[in-house]
């Protein structure tokens, strides 16, 4: 796609794909409809467990973005200042999930940062659960 989701560098590309399954795989299946079922069904809280596993999946992705290479601390997205990626995408919605949830977003200052960055784009605008019909 114009204009590209990934890196043109190599290495780059394989430290989007990192963060994007870290909250693909590792934070968002959690808040499955089925998933919130099954928890109830057997007689646990869904929300106070979903936001358990959202604010350890956001621990986890604090770190791997603080750690991106050559990200300054100034940059707008999840791998720097000049490209929206697919870890971008991804992590947009995870944080609506986080905010359904009750996780004190406070905790996160940068992926906080960059959701609020990205929410003032005019494509993420467009794309918010509230702009739908």
């Amino acid at each position: 796609p114009e204009p590209a989701l990934l890196p043109k560098d190599l290495k780059m590309r394989a430290v989007v794909r990192r963060l994007v399954e870290q909250i693909n795989s590792g934070i968002q299946p959690i808040q499955n409809f089925s998933v919130l079922g099954k928890i109830t069904e057997l007689g646990g809280d869904k929300m106070a467990w979903g936001k358990e596993a959202i604010e350890a999946g956001f621990v986890a992705l604090e770190k791997e973005i603080s750690r991106v290479p050559g990200r300054k601390p100034g940059d707008k997205y999840c791998i720097g200042s000049e490209q929206i990626t697919f870890a971008d995408l991804c992590l947009v919605p995870q944080v609506y999930n986080a905010n359904r949830f009750g996780v004190d977003m406070a905790k996160f200052p940068l992926i906080s940062k960059i959701n609020a960055t990205l929410e003032e784009h005019e494509a993420f605008k467009k794309a918010s659960p509230s702009a739908q019909p």
